[in-house]
């Protein structure tokens, strides 16, 4: 077979075909005698006593099996749609009924066993069994291939299922169809060995963040499961390694433009080119050489007794280089491990030379260990993980992993982490996490979290700052000048202070008038030389801090405005008709304040004399009367006398 393939390969020379048949030699060369094992969980029959047994199960790869743990339900066998490939009638109809769990009990066949499951769960199934429609070995049901369908309830699976034999099917259908009460155990304690009181598990991955939902995956659960998996690699209790799968390119086509994109150290390893298109984007041999780097990070870190320090480079690498956003390289590699206080010359010597026609140590022992051994089976998948050399199966997600490795405890033995969710990682502490600080505000960027440590910008006074929280961040709105002068230059001298963050601004620094720079760092401009201040006629320029002086010759005086120079002093004449003028002003305001109060004083005395000259006749006939009437009296006086 590998003989045909590689002929056919050889009858094509078009770039296309050429590509997928390199990935199918790539897939074949690690499968052609794969060996794969399938993990179990044992199932016993309780009631009815005529059906009292054990028996295997093949542990379903999705869900979210209960390792170390066991359940007890009432089996239950649809009426109408016994396949599962449709939604359920009713509202949770296989809610059970009874005071244990319902396991349904399901057919083989017509769709993917994870819609099964899926439509199990959604009528209220508390585990999910689907019963094999022929008589073979068991084998591991899997998640569909990648669809817009299966994306949207694979991830949402969160029940157990298996797959049991044909047999054992019909016995539970035979039952119930009489109207017995079925009750089983399923029992996981057993599938994960516990062989001491140390966990060894591996986990197998790729850098590669575009190769769809399976990286999507692999990245997620990394990230949340890193603050677990730091804890217990601290504390000894368990020993972890990264794994990473390559393939090798024929030795006939080691000179193609193919290989030479795909496969580095000529053509011994290769990954797929992630746009599976090699005329754009990133070439597979980048992967390749990320994926060697991040072994070689692990190497070099569990040297000096700091092996968990691969989980934040790798989400911290995520972040920071990812490829959907062009910034794949070595050198953002590299800044990373500056960040982490990596030796990158250490690292850089473990990675050797990926162009040289000679075998890589790291990674030549990577594909001997993609062969499986003891009880584990080959790895031809990603993401794969392995927990005491088993494969777990299930959904890769942070407690359903945690639970399995607690499982790989001896009795008893498990460290406090599998016993509390609450955790502190503390990471903050060393090196302050890797992150961004400003240490003359007091201000980081680092946060503990039961994830492991977050490098991300925080909320200081109301003031938000802005960055990728690694090596940058920046305060952001109108108050960011209150903190730390909102990180932007500011200085002090001969009580003047000038300052680069400017409350108008919401962002940035920039240097005041008078100073150039990037804002983080002003100096002074010299305008009497580099912009020629103080054009006028007969004036002198001195340069001062944060602006310049103009002086003019003589007695002169200096308008900025106007950049002129004017005599400081008036001429005699000037001064004199000056003095002039406002005489004449001050003269004028006196003769006409004398002409109004002289007016008025006449206007107010004539008023008054007109009212006094309506009275005045009066008083003149009253005093000639007085007279006339006294004269009889006086005449009435001599004739009374005589």
């Amino acid at each position: 077979m590998m003989m045909m393939m590689i002929t056919c390969m050889a009858s094509s020379l078009s770039k296309k075909l050429t590509a997928l048949l390199l990935i199918l030699t790539v897939v074949f060369s690690s499968s052609v005698s794969a060996r794969f094992v399938v993990e179990k969980s044992s199932i016993r029959v309780l009631h009815p006593q005529s059906l009292r047994s054990k028996h295997d199960s093949a542990i379903g790869n999705f869900g979210i099996p209960d390792y170390g743990g066991f359940m007890v339900g009432s089996v239950i066998y649809p009426d109408k749609g016994a396949s599962g490939c449709q939604p359920f009638e009713g509202d949770k109809p296989f809610k059970s009924k009874f005071p244990r769990p319902t396991v349904l009990l399901l057919d083989r066949g017509e769709c993917y066993f994870a819609l099964k499951v899926w439509h199990g769960q959604q009528a209220g199934a508390a585990a999910v069994l689907v019963a094999d429609s022929v008589d073979e070995p068991l084998i591991t049901m899997d998640s569909p291939e990648e669809s817009t369908d299966a994306n949207g309830y694979v991830e949402k699976i969160g029940i157990p299922s298996a797959l049991i034999d044909r047999a054992f099917g019909l016995s539970l259908k035979e039952a119930l169809k009489k109207g017995e009460e079925v009750v089983i155990k399923l029992d996981w304690r057993e599938s994960m060995p516990h062989p001491d009181q140390r966990v060894e598990y591996e986990l197998w991955t790729n850098s590669n963040d575009e190769c769809g939902i399976r990286c999507d995956e692999q990245m997620n659960f990394v990230k949340n499961f890193k603050g677990h998996a730091q804890i217990l690699e601290r504390g000894g209790y368990t020993l972890f390694t990264p794994h990473y799968i390559t393939w090798y390119c024929p030795r006939a086509f080691i000179l193609s433009s193919q290989c030479k994109s795909q496969c580095i150290n000529h053509g011994r390893y290769c990954a797929p080119d992630p746009e599976q298109d090699f005329g754009e984007g990133y070439q597979g041999k980048d992967v390749v050489f990320e994926n060697l780097r991040q072994l070689c990070v692990h190497r070099v870190a569990n040297e000096s007794n700091r092996s968990w320090v691969w989980w934040d480079y790798v989400t911290d690498f995520h972040i920071r280089c990812s490829m959907k956003e062009k910034r794949y390289s070595k050198e953002c590699a590299e800044e990373v491990m500056k960040s982490l206080e990596l030796p990158i010359e250490k690292i850089r010597k473990c990675i050797g030379d990926p162009e040289a026609d000679v075998e890589n140590e790291v990674l030549k022992t990577e594909q001997e260990f993609q062969v499986g051994r003891g009880s584990r089976g080959d790895v031809t998948i990603l993401p794969t993980l392995v927990i005491n050399d088993v494969q777990y199966r299930g959904k890769l997600e942070r407690t359903a992993v945690l639970r399995a490795i607690c499982a790989g405890f001896k009795e008893a033995t498990e460290p406090q982490i599998c016993l509390t969710g609450d955790l502190e990682t503390n990471e903050c502490l060393e090196r302050n996490g890797g992150c961004w600080q400003d240490t003359q505000a007091n201000i980081t960027s680092c946060k503990d979290t039961f994830r492991g440590r977050l490098c991300e910008c925080p909320i200081v006074k109301g003031v938000q700052y802005r960055g990728d929280g690694y090596i940058s961040c920046q305060a952001y709105g109108p108050a960011r000048c209150s903190i730390n002068n909102g990180g932007c230059w500011s200085d002090t001298k001969n009580g003047l202070t000038f300052s680069a963050c400017s409350e108008s601004q919401i962002t940035g620094c920039h240097c005041p008038n008078g100073f150039r720079g990037d804002g983080h760092k002003c100096e002074d401009i010299n305008e009497c030389k580099e912009r020629s201040a103080c054009q006028c006629d007969g004036c002198s320029c001195q340069n001062t801090w944060g602006g310049f002086e103009c002086k003019c010759k003589g007695n002169l005086l200096f308008i900025k405005e106007q950049d002129a120079c004017i005599e400081r002093n008036g001429s005699r004449f000037g001064w004199f008709f000056t003095f002039l003028v406002l005489a004449v002003v001050v003269g004028a305001g006196v003769a006409g304040y004398v002409f109004y109060k002289y007016r008025l004083r006449s206007y107010m005395d004539s008023e008054i004399m007109a009212i006094m000259s309506q009275y005045m006749p009066l008083d003149n006939n009253h005093n000639n009367e007085v007279p006339n009437e006294a004269q009889p009296l006086r005449h009435g006086s001599s004739v009374g006398k005589s």
